[in-house]
């Protein structure tokens, strides 16, 4: 999509825009209703306050460098874009709502080039084509500004989950288990190993349990990661038992030929936690009792 460069209708378009700049404004909220204007997510007055300032940057960005909205005269109305479309992404918006409200200008701009240029049919059709792309690249930098907000947000969240997914307990001194629910994956086994080995650290443990009651299926992939995350524990000084090794796991580990030979298991954290207590040299006996 070419894009005229700047000069003399460029130079217009910003006199059309310092000219009627109320006008415009005005035309343009009464443009946006209904989904476009979204009254239950932004307040009259936060919206009007946003097409303002696009429309003040709009015209000293086209008096400086006319359509060309890759030029450094543009970098403001990007970084003003791109806190609208990060505010509207966190507000509840839609994608095509964000968009919309910036190629919903059209009507009023294009309203008020016509006015203006009724007599020089040339100018008008010059104007009202490099507005209209100059619009159109708005409106796409605003959809990529709004992706990659969401993009993000759904990343920290995932961080986040992962990080509550993986608690570390301390179930006694110098004993720690690690419950793991769900399917384990590379990110998450990252994440599971960080945890461990911070804890391992922090509490000076020498045991470490990671139960895997609430993993669904064990394949090769899954048994490599607990096979990575048992060897930096021991890198880091602490013994590792698994817990919670179901008999389909087990026939599965078998039938894949997985090698966990010299890794502890136990079928039930309780079991694994009576190992850790004896490696302690820990050991417990019942009272009598009493009539």
């Amino acid at each position: 999509m070419s894009t005229i460069p700047a000069g003399p209708q460029s130079a217009k378009l910003s006199e059309v825009l310092s000219k009627h700049e109320d006008r415009i404004l005005a035309d343009w909220l009464k443009e946006m209703i209904g989904a476009v204007r979204r009254s239950d997510l932004i307040k009259d007055a936060d919206l009007r306050a946003q097409c303002s300032q696009l429309l003040k940057q709009m015209k000293q960005a086209t008096a400086a460098a006319g359509t060309n909205f890759q030029a450094p005269a543009y970098d403001k109305m990007r970084e003003i874009l791109d806190d609208i479309s990060r505010s509207r992404a966190q507000q509840g918006f839609k994608p095509s709502e964000t968009a919309t409200f910036v190629f919903s200008l059209k009507p009023a701009l294009f309203t008020q080039i016509q006015a203006e240029r009724k007599g020089d049919p040339e100018t008008m059709f010059a104007e009202m084509w490099s507005s209209n792309e100059l619009l159109d690249a708005m409106g796409l930098h605003t959809m990529e500004a709004f992706q990659k907000t969401r993009e993000d947000t759904i990343r920290r969240q995932q961080e986040e989950l992962l990080e509550l997914s993986t608690p570390v307990v301390k179930l006694w001194d110098g004993i720690l288990a690690l419950p793991i629910i769900g399917t384990l994956d590379s990110a998450r086994t990252q994440v599971v190993m960080e945890s461990l080995l911070q804890a391992i650290v922090q509490t000076n443990s020498r045991v470490a349990i990671i139960d895997i009651t609430g993993v669904p299926t064990v394949d090769t992939i899954v048994a490599q990661h607990l096979l990575k995350t048992v060897t930096a524990a021991r890198l880091m000084g602490a013994d590792c038992i698994i817990s919670g090794v179901r008999p389909q796991i087990a026939q599965t580990i078998v039938h894949l030929g997985i090698n966990l030979l010299d890794v502890t298991t136990k079928a039930t954290l309780a079991a694994a936690f009576a190992v850790a207590l004896q490696r302690l040299g820990i050991t417990f006996t019942r009272g009598a009792q009493k009539d």
